[in-house]
Parts: C-alpha cells; structure tokens; sequence
C-alpha cells in the first residue's frame, strides 16, 4: 500500500568516503590539477553519488510523460492539441528526437500517457493511464483534482522503481503535451514570485503577439487562484499539469533510491524545483542538462543553484536535452576512471 505523504521520506545521503577518494584520485592523474574543469567536479560529486572511487553512466533510463492541458482553450500554443496524442505515436514508431537520441544511447524508452483530450486507441509501447482527459482550464477551474495529483506523483514514482530493477544508474525525464509550457510558465511565477510577463515565452513558436496573450491568460490564473494555493501541492493542483506532477514524482523517488537524475529543459526545471520545495534533500541528486531558450529557465535554474552542462539554444522538451547530455557525463566519468595517474604512467608530478 502507497504511504502517505512518502515523498516526504528520507532521501538516500551522500557517500562522503566515495567523494575524498575520487577527490584524491583526481589529484593524482596525469594532468595538472583542475585542468578538466567541471567536469572534475562532476565526477567526483557523481562518485559521491554512487558511492565509488569511480562512477559510472552505463544504464540509461527515460521516461516521457505526456498530458493534455485545458488552457489551450484560450489560445496559448501555436500547435492543437491533437499533436499531444500524435507524438505519443511517433515516440513509439521511433520518430521523435527522444527516440533517435535513446537509440543513439542505448537507453531504455518509456512512454506514459497520462491523458489527452482527444481519446486514443491502445499504442503499442504505450503505458495509457487516463488520469483524465487532460487537465481542466486553469483560467477557469483548478488544473486537477488532489486525487488525479496523488496519482500523477505515484505514476513519477513508478517509473523509478521499474529503472531501479532494470539496473539503470542515470534517469532522464522528458515531457509531452500541448500547452505545457503555460503551466510550467504558470507554476515558475508562483514559485519565484514573479510576473508572467517576465517569465513568458514562445512555446512551440508564439510570436510576440502570440506571448503577449499567453502571459495575460497566465496572470489572469494566478490572480484567481493565488488565495487557494499554500504550498507546491496545491500549486500543481490549480496551475499545474499531469506530466509535470509525475515528473516531480520521479525527480523525489529518484533521490530516495539512490538514483540520479538529469534534468531536462524549462518544464522539467520547474517540476524539479517543486520537487526541492517538497523534500530540499532531494536537491543533491538532480544534475540539469542545459540552459534553453525559454526566458524563464535561467531565473528556474539560478533559484535552483544549478550549473547545466550545455547552452545550445534548445526549446524542444522530449528529454532531448538531458539526453544529449549523456555523452558528456560519461565522458567525465570515463576521464576520471580510465586515466593514469602519475605513478602508473611513470610520469614526474609537481615538484611544488
């Protein structure tokens, strides 16, 4: 039976004895210190991580969550909502970046629909879950009920358990859903206390007209729920999506194993710093891929204390981002495992 409350368990530690040895090997490589940059700290924060002098991202795990959201109504995306239902197929079908970019990977791919609008025929590959038919419009109503929330955060948690038991050591979340970035917009000015029209941007490719709407829809939903919301809880049920609670769910069911996780783009940042707001230890374990070209990413990540691996201009969401950055965090742990040290290379350190 689902305890109550469990994302508020403890988180697993961090292994201090891994962290001073991996220290202490990166000291002693043929290198001069600090050479490698980040990705030093990388490694070592990652063997801290695992609990080993050498850590490893050899088993990859991702999970794209998709839902449809009732703000489209008010016109806020650039795409119907139908797309929501026709990337699930081409997920599957292998179609997608995310899919390209799992093959490339060798990266175990799941698919769960939480609930779109548009009623759908089984896929094959496809987890349907039909917490509903998308959430309801948050101009108008409260986005879900705390119950569909409740479910949404256990589908995150899930996810996490079926990784653990796979023996992947890395999880990538992506997300899927028309409308998403207005609820993860939405959701970022609660959280930061900011107004909409500083943190909203194009989406699937708004123009400025287009921007200028959706960051009034956004105000107008916050000034009608502001009074009803105490907490990241009652945030994600007035403002927030199925896809983006399931992501918070796995982001706190992550830490709590012992997994770790790289953070996608904007939407995905903003469910992992819900996810802190829930359980601050679950921070430790949460590595953010890129910087993308959402405006309110940067202000996400800065309140997060986060340093993303890359800064490519991405918009796409899918997981596209974290998963390109994978070959990155295998290359620092590779670095870090596989290079002599001085003494087994027969080469003279620092005499100083």
């Amino acid at each position: 039976m689902m305890k109550l409350h469990w994302w508020q368990d403890p988180c697993q530690p961090l292994d201090h004895v891994a962290r001073s040895k991996a220290q202490a090997r990166q000291q002693q490589l043929t290198k001069p210190t600090g050479a490698l940059g980040r990705l030093e700290a990388l490694a070592i924060h990652m063997a801290a991580l695992q609990g080993r002098e050498k850590p490893s991202v050899d088993s990859l795990w991702i999970s794209i969550f998709a839902g449809d959201h009732g703000v489209v109504a008010e016109g806020v995306s650039a795409y119907p909502q139908a797309v929501t239902g026709q990337m699930l197929a081409n997920f599957v079908s292998g179609g997608a970046a995310i899919s390209v970019l799992a093959r490339q990977l060798s990266a175990a791919l799941e698919v769960i629909d939480l609930g779109t609008a548009e009623p759908l025929p089984p896929l094959p590959g496809v987890r349907h879950l039909h917490v509903g038919a998308g959430t309801q419009n948050f101009l108008r109503d409260p986005a879900m009920t705390l119950a569909q929330l409740m479910i949404c955060l256990e589908v995150g948690r899930d996810s996490i358990l079926r990784a653990r038991m796979a023996g992947c050591d890395l999880f990538v979340g992506g997300e899927m859903g028309i409308g998403n970035t207005s609820s993860a917009t939405a959701l970022a000015c609660w959280l930061l206390d900011c107004p909409a029209g500083e943190l909203t941007g194009p989406g699937t490719g708004l123009d400025r007209a287009g921007m200028a709407h959706k960051a009034h829809v956004i105000e107008a939903a916050l000034a009608r729920h502001d009074a009803h919301i105490d907490g990241p809880l009652q945030a994600l049920v007035h403002l927030g999506g199925f896809e983006i609670a399931a992501l918070v769910g796995a982001y706190l069911a992550a830490a709590q194993q012992g997994m770790v996780v790289l953070v996608d783009g904007f939407i995905c940042s903003v469910a992992a710093l819900l996810a802190v707001r829930l359980n601050p230890a679950c921070r430790d374990w949460l590595l953010f891929s890129h910087h993308g070209a959402e405006p309110g990413h940067v202000l996400v990540l800065q309140a997060l204390k986060a340093e993303p691996l890359l800064e490519l201009g991405l918009r796409l969401g899918e997981g596209s981002g974290a998963a390109l950055a994978v070959p990155l965090l295998r290359m620092a742990c590779a670095l870090h495992g596989q290079m002599a040290t001085f003494a087994e290379a027969a080469v003279a350190e620092r005499p100083f």
